[in-house]
């Protein structure tokens, strides 16, 4: 399945194309490494997330090309959120 795909089926990113605009804007890592929207995710790979100050890491536990709202977090495991530090040591 395709990342963007999933972020959106999972409920991680409400839209497809926001999905998509992150993921090229270098906002999401799969497995380590930057990831482009096509890239090919498969249960046990693990997704970063920026979501403004915000990291979130999770786990893909099962993949389906749809599911139901209360069965979307089933879909992976959360792993960390964590905030991102800001740098107001400069004022």
């Amino acid at each position: 399945m395709r990342l963007d795909k999933f972020l959106k089926v999972s409920r991680l990113i409400k839209r497809r194309t926001v999905a998509k605009d992150v993921s090229e804007q270098g906002r999401v890592l799969l497995n380590g490494r930057e990831a482009k929207p096509s890239a090919t995710v498969k249960v046990g790979d693990e997704i970063t997330v920026q979501f403004g100050q915000k990291l979130v890491t999770v786990r893909i536990e099962r993949v389906a090309d749809t599911t139901r709202k209360d069965e979307a977090a089933t879909m992976y495991t959360l792993i960390k959120e964590e905030a991102i530090p800001r740098n107001n040591d400069l004022f």
